[in-house]
């Protein structure tokens, strides 16, 4: 039995991917608090706290030589893994070394700076395909910058604009969140190490020390004061993700709609056997959008678990830093299998432009209602312009004709002299869009390229 999805052999492939899988594997948190351990006895030995070959003895232990099955069943008796893992190590190690293992440090210090060990890898995955979704998003925006589209609102048409705009909308929405990223990591990237009640007590005045050269050791960063109760920085992480996922579903949502039957403007890069139906073989369904849009439903959740753990009573609290080990890994998890289907759609969206230009043309000129009455006003009054327009919609949706023809035949328009068919072009609609396209490339590169590893 699973209780997870993203751990489920059968619908785990669909929701995430093997890469970040492997970050939170079991193995590698074994794998990550040795290395904690390990950072830490070498920064002792530097101070002649521990013998100095302790941190070699710690880094000739492989993950694997430790009984995974036992480890969790005296989890179960210990709440934490750390106590049996402290245990399992030390009679691993020489006789001289085991007694000074882990020394002055607490469950909470070795297992929080295990999990950022573990967040930078996982912050690296997700840099590398949102570096590669902002390449292929901008890539498209610039192709087709000057593709004209419907512009929709509530659902239905509004105004003219271009595919390119649209794009560029998904690709600010995208960019401005990944723009957080670097600074993000600064802040969480962080190692944990303050004793039993947070002041490092037992290495009486060398605790600063070990502190500075136990994060040095794992290129981690610090902070002032220990972070075992305070769970902004872990719930600030969590948002993010949340809010990433949040501007993917804004993509996914629109191309689910665009590809449906009726609209067809777009359609998900097509595979052999991907997004059919077990019933009706003409299927094509947005098996990319389905899988953006599912890690979006469910990660408010997640983010809300880690928002509660802010409230950890005293120096640790019962309960609600566990729950942190269900939300943060499936928040990653739930982010790999988007990204991975978001880059999908960046870099192989199939968009269909004749499509796009008869959907245009579907309500008979209405699209272009607010230009007219632009150019009727000047004449007729700003009011006066709005209300003919209204009525002549209306006239147009009875059957009456095109809106142009509509207009042109009405014996107000024609006293006002007024030549409107200039309003029904999509030049200035297309070019209105298109201007914003730019702007949004080279902030889109910038991001990009603040992605990448220093």
């Amino acid at each position: 039995m699973t209780f997870s999805a993203l751990d489920s052999e059968l619908v785990g492939p669909l929701f995430t991917t093997p890469e970040m899988r492997a970050c939170f594997s079991d193995t590698a948190r074994l794998r990550a608090m040795l290395a904690t351990e390990a950072a830490l006895a070498r920064a002792q030995a530097a101070l002649g706290i521990v013998p100095a070959g302790l941190a070699e003895a710690i880094e000739a232990i492989a993950p694997e030589r430790l009984d995974m099955a036992a480890l969790g069943q005296m989890t179960m008796l210990s709440a934490v893994p750390s106590i049996p893992f402290v245990k399992a190590v030390q009679a691993l190690l020489p006789p001289e070394l085991e007694g000074a293992f882990h020394k002055g440090a607490t469950t909470q210090d070795i297992l929080d700076t295990a999990l950022v060990l573990q967040l930078r890898e996982a912050l690296g995955l997700i840099a590398g395909e949102l570096e590669a979704v902002i390449a292929g998003l901008s890539t498209l925006a610039a192709a087709h910058r000057q593709t004209p589209c419907i512009g929709r609102t509530y659902g239905q048409h509004g105004a003219p604009l271009t595919f390119g705009y649209k794009l560029a909308v998904w690709l600010a929405g995208i960019a401005e969140v990944a723009a957080l990223l670097p600074e993000l990591r600064e802040r969480v990237l962080v190692a944990s190490l303050a004793g039993p009640v947070g002041t490092l007590a037992g290495l009486r005045e060398q605790g600063p020390a070990v502190l500075e050269g136990f994060a040095k050791a794992l290129g981690l960063g610090t902070t002032p004061i220990a972070w075992h109760a305070r769970r902004g920085r872990v719930a600030e992480l969590g948002c993010w993700v949340a809010q990433l996922l949040g501007a993917l579903g804004k993509m996914a949502g629109d191309i689910a709609n665009l590809a449906s039957t009726e609209v067809g403007e777009v359609a998900e890069p097509y595979m052999p056997g991907r997004g059919g139906s077990s019933a009706m073989p003409h299927k094509r369904n947005p098996v990319s959008c389905t899988v953006i849009l599912a890690a979006h439903a469910a990660a408010p959740g997640h983010a809300a678990t880690l928002l509660q753990a802010m409230g950890a009573s005293h120096e640790r609290p019962a309960g609600l830093w566990h729950a942190e080990w269900h939300a943060l890994p499936a928040l990653f998890g739930l982010a790999s299998g988007a990204l991975r289907e978001a880059r999908a759609l960046a870099e192989g969206l199939e968009v269909d432009p004749p499509r796009m230009r008869a959907n245009l043309d579907l309500t008979q000129g209405l699209l272009f209602a607010d230009a007219v009455a632009g150019r009727l006003a000047r004449p007729l009054g700003r009011a006066r312009a709005h209300a003919l327009v209204e009525e002549a919609a209306a006239e147009v949706r009875r059957g009456g004709g095109t809106l142009q023809a509509v207009l042109e035949r009405h014996p107000e328009v024609r006293r006002a002299g007024q030549d409107i068919a200039g309003a029904f072009t999509l030049t200035d609609a297309t070019a209105a869009a298109a201007q914003w396209v730019e702007p949004v490339l080279r902030e889109a590169a910038r991001v990009g390229a603040a992605l990448r590893p220093r």
